[in-house]
């Protein structure tokens, strides 16, 4: 039987995480679901390092990721993991209250998969969580994770030819 992929919330509001927390939940995901409060600890645990060390913290089906983050900020972590061959293609969906339009366009010059701006109502902020969880967690279909040799070599003709030895 197939292992369930896992969901990465990365949020430091209480009552956000919290209000995530039981929206997935209520709509019975299987999945299994990870919190880190800061981007620090979302660093750890992508890398398997600092209390993450030794743990099983792979095979991620989505990363719901905040903007407003202690010690490392969400763009920083964000910036990270596509720049990562073992990370970059797991999906990152941005969960934030920020509609600053820098913070979108960077966002999505980074790489993110979808940007999505916390409902202030209680009911709607549930369902989006829901909706979210849903897609990302069981209707998406992600690309193969990359083996270790995979995931040295270039993913694109462009960056192929790039590491190609000039003739």
């Amino acid at each position: 039987m197939m292992k369930l992929k896992r969901i990465l919330l990365v949020e430091d509001n209480e009552n956000d995480a919290e209000l995530t927390l039981e929206a997935l939940s209520e709509h019975n995901l299987a999945n299994g679901v990870d919190l880190v409060r800061d981007g620090v600890e979302a660093l750890d645990y992508l890398n398997g390092t600092g209390r993450f060390a030794g743990s099983e913290t792979g095979n991620l089906a989505v990363i719901l990721l905040d903007l407003k983050l202690p010690k490392v900020d969400g763009l920083e972590v964000l910036r990270t993991i596509r720049s990562d061959p073992r990370l970059k293609y797991i999906p990152v969906v941005v969960l934030t209250s920020s509609r600053e339009e820098k913070d979108v366009v960077e966002s999505y010059r980074l790489g993110v998969n979808a940007y999505v701006v916390k409902p202030v109502n209680f009911t709607e902020f549930i369902n989006a969580v829901k909706e979210i969880g849903a897609f990302w967690a069981i209707i998406n279909e992600p690309p193969p994770a990359p083996t270790a040799r995979g995931a040295a070599q270039a993913s694109s003709p462009e960056e192929r030819s790039a590491q190609e030895p000039i003739k």
